[in-house]
């Protein structure tokens, strides 16, 4: 992973058939890669276009040459995307570019290219194939019969396909994708993993092989889980992970594969701030291009890519090899950290003041910024300290429209007091609760006040009272931390209501329909309903276009704050007597949001709806008290109707 770590900067190619329909399709222009399945495209329509890809412009050397200038260290390219097309002439299929009239290895072309400009060459590789006839399973509009398709006939042929691209073309990564539907397992998972380690033990597998992703999030939800780096897609994470490796994949526009009419293009100060803001989290920024069908990138991702590069000719030092911020939240902009340098990224600093940077604990031996030169040398910034903090005097122009770069030499690695933690089991409570104040480092103090109140105490704290808490960090006496503030509120539990239901278990109403959000079950009429033990589905369950309304009641052992885990595929919401508690609505893959309920001992009236539009179908409700140490599925024995 090292090589990995310290690029952090990638070139991500989705390229295929489906640039030559350019995201138009009959009457329909709103697609991109998925086009076959977004336009609903029949087999037989969507083959012509074998004959039909001829890229005579396409230029590898080209290609790797701008993601090199732009600073990237690796490129990844759709060996095959979920249309099943292969961009090499592989030994298993004909559906490649080998029965095109283009014919030539693309894949081979552009490792050679990327070796040639000091690049890793990677390759992405769809798991889902819409074109093989053992795939399963099939898509709900497709007139194509599933009749004698064996789903382990074609797992043979993926492994062969991989297989393939291992021994010829030795990507450095193998990015896989389309893991998400209920033909793919865990056990699937590690075995393709397995076969990979196998044929190329230095590669790098990314988490996509296995089942366990959380959603867009990218993160693992189970510690079984194979991989070895993180997938968030089209976000970043709010904060990095310490000790996890992980990639954020997003498109300069709102496609992946080439789309003609997109013209809702990020600018080029905010793929730059992107990328500055993943690479202080810890991350790789893995930024995608999508070719036009002849072999050419759009001139919207030259003109971007070059101007990447040139903030990343002088700058990319701030990037490259770089690690996270040892910063918890940093004002005005992001930091990365390579050795005993610490480097500042200004966002919207404020030119003609000062910056303040909180907790930096560190000698600074000298400070400059990136690319100001005066008399043939780099500018230094005048600082001075106050208390706990230092200020960089920004009396200056400034370099850069996108974002300047202070680099601080430090007396060694960046010592910064980080806030307090304030631990509470849940944002809500009732009677009274004890609030733990926790020091980052053993030799710090924590002093708290209530409600911006003075003066700051000591020890421990209880509340009995709704309170907004600050603390902060003392070394002596001295304030060396920012100040951590929580909101906490005393609220009453919901009562009770006289009496449960008079059958056990939970009714069930089902619906059809294509939905994006959870609908509102008042205005629809359910097609059947029946009596379940619980949430969840039913063993392999796997319906598109179905919604599910569980209601029933809820019986709660004991008075207080219960906290709720709702996982699902996609959208759900969660209310208990009328309250929303858990609003995991939308289009998604699978993952899990939580909620809090103040609950009296006894019945309580629960809904829950559920949709799936497509693909993979996942529903669990678990509970726990707040503040304990393992969510359990609701009992069977506390649910009734």
């Amino acid at each position: 992973m090292a090589w990995w770590r310290e690029a952090r900067f990638g070139l991500f190619l989705h390229w295929g058939l489906y640039a030559i329909p350019a995201g138009e399709w009959k009457n329909s222009k709103g697609h991109g890669e998925w086009i076959r399945e977004s336009a609903q495209i029949p087999l037989e329509d969507y083959l012509p276009l074998q004959q039909q890809f001829n890229p005579v412009n396409f230029n590898a050397r080209e290609w790797a040459r701008m993601a090199r200038a732009a600073g990237m260290r690796y490129v990844v390219i759709t060996s095959k995307h979920h249309d099943g097309f292969g961009l090499w002439d592989s030994k298993v299929s004909e559906w490649d570019v080998g029965g095109t009239p283009f014919g030539r290895d693309i894949l081979g072309e552009l490792k050679r290219a990327c070796e040639a400009e000091g690049l890793r060459f990677c390759t992405y590789h769809s798991i889902m194939d819409w074109h093989h006839p053992d795939y399963l399973p099939r898509r709900a509009w497709e007139s194509r019969s599933a009749e004698g398709a064996d789903f382990e006939r074609f797992e043979d042929y993926l492994h062969a396909q991989v297989r393939e691209l291992v021994e010829n073309y030795r990507p450095a990564v193998m990015w896989f994708d389309g893991e998400w539907e209920r033909t793919w397992n865990h056990e699937r998972g590690v075995e393709l993993f397995r076969l990979c380690r196998q044929a190329a033990p230095e590669m790098i597998v990314n988490n996509r092989v296995d089942v366990h992703r959380g959603g867009m999030g990218g993160f693992n939800l189970s510690s079984e889980a194979v991989g070895d780096f993180a997938t968030p897609e089209q976000e970043i994470p709010a904060t990095g992970v310490p000790g996890l490796d992980w990639e954020t994949c997003m498109t300069m526009n709102d496609h992946w594969g080439y789309n003609a009419l997109d013209a809702d293009w990020k600018s080029s100060t905010d793929l730059i701030r992107k990328l500055c803001d993943i690479a202080s989290k810890g991350g790789n920024f893995l930024l995608n291009v999508g070719p036009r069908a002849d072999g050419t990138f759009p001139p919207e991702s030259v003109e971007r890519l070059a101007e990447i590069g040139e903030w990343m000719k002088i700058r990319g030092e701030a990037i490259h090899g770089t690690q996270a911020s040892p910063f918890e939240n940093l004002a005005h902009g992001r930091a990365t950290v390579r050795g005993s340098t610490l480097y500042l990224i200004g966002l919207d600093v404020p030119w003609g003041g000062e910056w303040r940077i909180p907790g930096l604990a560190n000698e600074i031996r000298s400070c400059r910024v990136l690319g100001l030169e005066v008399a043939g040398t780099q500018a230094s910034v005048p600082f001075r300290r106050e208390g706990a903090d230092v200020l960089l005097n920004l009396c200056m122009v400034p370099t850069n429209p996108h974002a300047d770069v202070f680099r601080l030499e430090l007396d060694g690695p960046p010592r910064v007091y980080r806030s307090p933690r304030i631990v509470t089991p849940a944002p809500i409570f009732t009677g009274e609760q004890r609030v733990e104040l926790l020091a980052p480092a053993p030799e710090l103090e924590v002093r708290w006040s209530i409600d911006g109140g003075a003066p700051l105490r000591r020890g421990p704290l209880l509340l009995r009272e709704s309170a907004t808490v600050q603390a902060q960090c003392f070394l002596g006496d001295q304030p060396v931390s920012g100040i951590r503030t929580l909101s906490l509120e005393r609220v009453e539990p919901q009562p009770a209501l006289p009496a449960a239901g008079s059958s056990p278990g939970l009714w069930c109403r089902i619906f059809q329909g294509q939905y994006e959000r959870v609908p509102d079950f008042t205005t629809l009429a359910a097609a059947r309903e029946h009596a379940v033990q619980g949430f969840g589905l039913p063993q392999g369950h796997s319906a598109e276009h179905e919604v599910r309304q569980f209601v029933g009641f809820l019986d709660v052992p004991e008075e207080g704050i219960w906290e709720f885990a709702l996982a699902s595929d996609d959208g759900s919401k969660l209310r208990i007597d009328g309250e929303l508690i858990v609003d995991h609505d939308g289009l998604h893959s699978p993952s899990e949001k939580r909620g809090f309920a103040a609950l009296a001992r006894g019945p309580h009236r629960i809904e829950l709806g559920w949709f799936n539009a497509a693909g993979g179908a996942e529903l669990s409700l678990k509970w726990r008290k707040a503040g304990g140490e393992a969510f359990a599925p609701l009992p069977a024995a506390r649910l009734s109707h």
